[in-house]
């Protein structure tokens, strides 16, 4: 029978010595004082049910398990090499992260070969990674190995739970140094091709202090809760790095287990008082929409500590529907903390303070494309809403003028740079793009910057994030932001399936079946929308000429924007980084390159 977690007060374990510098330096602490624990719980939910099965790593056991799996790969793998991580969700992704940097051994945090949609993105990382080996797990590895067999990668297989406890006692390379290269994080694939940000031992723990201590969980006792994949930056972070370097427990599932479920996340909160959980917006959105009340019976969430949404730039309205959907259960409306970071600041920024009000920027949308923010009266029809970041921790933020570097007042908008003991390295084999990205120069300041290439704003101190540099749509020399296109989109009619469709631009003249132009200059743009419809729906409540009608003229009247193509496409369609953010830059490509060229369109 399924077992149901006790509500327990999360740990106080003391602060770990500053002077611990890597995340095993932090474990091999931790093991030593508490070594009963509990360090990581898995929550398994093989069944349709709300509870799952609850596995659980002591310090002192996850300390055994790394050191036997860090030997293993020691043997076969040298220092500085690379090694995959190929693992489903849960403890072992842990163990066999943990190990490769005890082994000085960089590792490449991927996912199993099953992730649907994501397999020719798996191949283009192990290809531009080229690891010595390959981490996974017993159930993945018949899986993983044919993956590998059918792209002629003939890649050493370690299994990390058929590693034998007696191996933690067999010889380890010396502790690497703080600056080497930890890991590769590979950036989501939103915008670009994947590239690997090189994230130091010391980028990995500066970062997981500045997070912990923006979130208030550097002081006060919380219980990391989370189904973000491991994978991803913020959920390595935020789930792994974090509750090593404070000692907390860190609860995980499985993010298929929350999309087919996603009252199962709840109820983890629920379980762990103090919880302190982190998602992008379709998440909460998610959970406000579907979540039912036979699965709300039972839930208490007024002992959650902070949901922090990390989705940029983050919709207030977003927090109220989440908001209004589970105050019912106790939910603090002063708990939602919009946040902001990237992957090559390791993840995490800045974010709002847990235990404030959100605090909300009504700006004109007009004055916001051309590059101003100015306040507007919430009524107005030209109105945006958006939310604060907060202020960073440990990091200096400043916004910069992206065409001639120099620094921008406050209330001007202009692209994020970032410096701070956090920021990566730079990508992997890819030199100029290093220069160009981490190594900026802002005036006399000294030091180098990193360009992120979000858009944003300073108003009373705090950080809002307005948009991506790359994604702007320029057409008649106007500025249009997708999102606040596609937020028009979605409204315009019900057909359209939520958080699941792609403003774009293309060239004028560049048609479907064209393919993108490499290094072309867009200098005339034409907007394009691609919306998937929701599942379920019959050929009447979807029709594309009607839906299309719609779209063209809400989009016309609140933008001023004429469309020049909109198509509306089956569930899935739209494309998705392995993150779960809809790929703007993919579905661009599919468009021109004649994906959709079968989908009948609604035509003006």
């Amino acid at each position: 029978m399924p077992a149901r977690a006790l509500p327990h007060a999360p740990s106080t374990s003391p602060a770990a010595p500053e002077h611990l510098a890597t995340l095993p330096a932090h474990l091999a602490h931790w093991a030593h004082h508490t070594p009963g624990r509990r360090a990581f719980t898995f929550a398994d939910h093989p069944s349709s049910g709300l509870r799952g099965s609850l596995r659980t790593l002591t310090w002192h056991r996850l300390d055994i398990r790394t050191r036997a799996v860090a030997a293993r790969l020691a043997e076969t793998v040298a220092p500085g090499e690379r090694v995959a991580l190929l693992c489903p969700q849960g403890t072992d992704y842990v163990i066999g992260f943990l190990a490769a940097l005890r082994a000085g051994i960089v590792a490449v945090p991927l996912f199993t070969p099953d992730l649907p949609g994501h397999a020719d993105r798996l191949a283009g990382v192990l290809a531009d990674a080229r690891p010595a080996a390959v981490l996974t797990t017993s159930g993945a590895a018949g899986t993983v190995r044919a993956f590998l067999d059918a792209h002629g990668l003939p890649l050493r297989l370690i299994v990390t739970d058929l590693v034998p406890d007696d191996q933690a006692g067999a010889p380890l390379p010396p502790a690497p140094d703080t600056q080497a290269t930890a890991y590769l994080q590979y950036t989501s694939g939103s915008t670009r091709f994947p590239a690997g940000v090189e994230i130091s031992h010391a980028n990995v723990v500066a970062n997981a202090r500045q997070a912990l201590t923006a979130y208030g969980a550097d002081t006060r006792p919380v219980t990391m809760v989370g189904w973000l994949p491991l994978y991803h930056d913020m959920g390595l972070v935020l789930s792994v790095a974090a509750p090593l370097v404070r000692g907390l427990l860190s609860v995980l599932m499985d993010p298929v287990a929350f999309l087919r479920r996603p009252a199962r996340w709840l109820h983890l909160l629920s379980d762990h008082p103090g919880a302190f959980t982190a998602a992008p917006n379709f998440a909460y959105d998610y959970c406000a929409a579907v979540v039912t009340d036979e699965d709300k019976a039972g839930l208490r969430l007024d002992r959650v500590a902070v949901l922090a949404n990390g989705s940029e730039p983050v919709r207030p309205e977003t927090a109220d529907r989440f908001h209004a959907a589970f105050a019912g259960q106790g939910l603090p409306d002063t708990v939602h903390c919009p946040s902001y970071g990237l992957a090559e600041a390791t993840v995490f920024v800045s974010a709002h303070r847990p235990g404030q009000p959100l605090r909300r920027y009504v700006l004109d949308r007009e004055a916001l494309a051309a590059g101003k923010a100015l306040p507007v009266a919430p009524d107005d029809p030209g109105a945006v809403l958006l939310a604060s970041c907060g202020e960073p921790v440990g990091q200096s933020v400043r916004i910069v003028d992206p065409g001639s570097a120099i620094l921008l007042p406050a209330g001007e908008v202009g692209e994020i740079w970032v410096q701070g003991p956090n920021i990566g390295r730079g990508y992997a084999g890819r030199e100029q793009q290093t220069r160009k990205t981490f190594h900026a120069r802002l005036g006399r300041l000294p030091g180098h910057w990193l360009r992120t290439g979000d858009l944003g704003t300073i108003l009373d101190g705090q950080l809002v994030v307005t948009g991506r540099l790359k994604g702007l749509i320029i057409v008649d020399g106007r500025n249009h932001y997708p999102q606040d296109v596609e937020a028009t989109v979605q409204a315009a009619h019900q057909a359209i399936r939520p958080d699941r469709l792609a403003a774009f631009a293309v060239r004028a003249g560049q048609a479907p079946g064209d393919g993108p132009v490499a290094g072309a200059t867009i200098a005339v743009e034409h907007a394009v929308v691609v919306a998937e419809h929701g599942r379920d729906l019959p050929p009447q409540d979807r029709d594309p000429k009607e839906v299309a009608a719609a779209v063209r003229a809400a989009v016309s009247a609140r933008h001023g924007l004429r469309l020049a193509d909109v198509l509306l496409v089956p569930p899935g369609a739209v494309a998705r980084t392995s993150s779960g953010k809809v790929s703007r830059t993919l579905t661009r490509s599919r468009y021109l390159d004649g994906f959709y060229d079968s989908v009948e369109r609604g035509t003006e």
